[in-house]
């Protein structure tokens, strides 16, 4: 590391510990002064980390601002005779590993990136009438209008057993088998 950062680097530690101590020991004014001078680089070590992990950077000013609560909660276990970074940035660590177990693992991807590609709402509305259309059309006759008439037109058992002439039980029956038989077809795409 080059000497100069390295100085401006042990001078901001000193300073750090310094404010942490005098704030440990009620001096109101030099707490707040760390507090606005670890928020800077508190973000920029979320934001690294998220980077890192592949995750957008939105999450970083809540990582800073559930470490400067642990913080505060816990100041008066740091140990006055150490530095106070390693202290410092074991905590950001564990907040910044606990949003990315609460985020999980995925991936953001800008829909912008895949406009022209993407089929409008009528399309994709579309292509699923379609196919359904053509799955119910491959059901034997009898499945296939007891599942038009109630999935499709909205009818009840009883509607569709009164206009296809056929009893409440032959009604669900085909219903079950047709739609089991459909469910299949759709599964065979995944």
């Amino acid at each position: 590391m080059y000497d100069g950062a390295r100085v401006r680097v042990d001078d901001r530690e000193k300073e750090w510990a310094l404010l942490m101590r005098a704030g440990n020991a009620g001096d109101a004014a030099a707490y707040r002064r760390l507090l606005a001078q670890l928020t800077p680089a508190l973000r920029a070590f979320a934001g690294r980390g998220l980077a890192r992990a592949g995750a957008s950077g939105a999450d970083a000013e809540d990582i800073v601002q559930e470490t400067l609560l642990a913080l505060h909660l816990k100041r008066q276990t740091w140990d006055e005779n150490g530095p106070l970074s390693p202290w410092l940035y074991a905590i950001a660590r564990h907040k910044l590993i606990d949003a990315l177990r609460r985020r999980g693992r995925r991936i953001e991807v800008s829909i912008d990136d895949f406009a022209e590609i993407l089929p409008g709402a009528d399309q994709a509305q579309g292509s699923v009438v379609a196919d359904v259309s053509r799955h119910l059309g491959e059901l034997p006759a009898g499945q296939r209008n007891v599942v038009h008439c109630i999935a499709v037109d909205g009818a009840s058992i009883d509607e569709a057993a009164g206009r296809l002439s056929m009893s409440n039980g032959a009604v669900r029956v085909a219903l079950h088998r047709g739609l089991a038989s459909l469910a299949n077809k759709f599964r065979s795409y995944e």
